[in-house]
């Protein structure tokens, strides 16, 4: 029997507290042990957003290790080799990112950010929740491509198609 890849993801935006934590997560979770999932920022808040960590255990998904981190940790020679790095954010996609060990597949996949709602409490929890079913909706469509089976070329548009995806928000 052949054992299944793991492969490494790491979520990037710039202060690492909501949308790359709840990606980090997300992706722990929904990839069943296919995929061991980081996060990182350019420019990290040093603390995870607690709406962020709210709705992560409103959805039964561990919070335990989450942390706001630099992405200067993934580029020593004791950083795991990233397989794909993936922006959430579209200033992080903007930045001169490190250069990556290994050579990772990289894509696009912004999502709003919900730390910067200045509404009312149920505004700013509504904004958590689009972010959260934005990632769940895109790392849903990640944990089910035929990596193994697909060519780089192949990859790359699958990725780039995941991250353009329009999501609506429910009437």
């Amino acid at each position: 029997m052949v054992k299944e890849r793991i492969y490494n993801v790491l979520f990037l935006c710039v202060g690492n507290s909501a949308r790359s934590i709840i990606a980090e997560a997300l992706l722990e979770a929904e990839g069943k042990g296919r995929f061991h999932a980081y996060s990182a920022g350019s420019q990290p808040r040093g603390e995870v957003n607690p709406l962020a960590l709210d709705m992560l255990v409103k959805t039964g998904l561990p919070v335990e290790g989450l942390k706001s981190k630099s992405w200067s940790e993934f580029v020593g020679p004791d950083a795991p080799e990233m397989d794909f790095v993936i922006t959430v954010c579209d200033n992080a996609a903007g930045e001169v990112c490190p250069v990556w060990p290994g050579q990772p597949m990289n894509a696009h996949w912004g999502v709003p950010d919900p730390a910067a709602c200045e509404g009312d409490e149920v505004e700013r929890h509504l904004a958590f929740a689009d972010c959260y079913r934005m990632l769940r909706n895109r790392i849903g469509l990640f944990v089910n491509l035929p990596l193994a089976s697909l060519d780089r070329l192949s990859l790359r548009s699958h990725m780039d198609n995941i991250g353009a995806l329009c999501d609506p928000s429910p009437d």
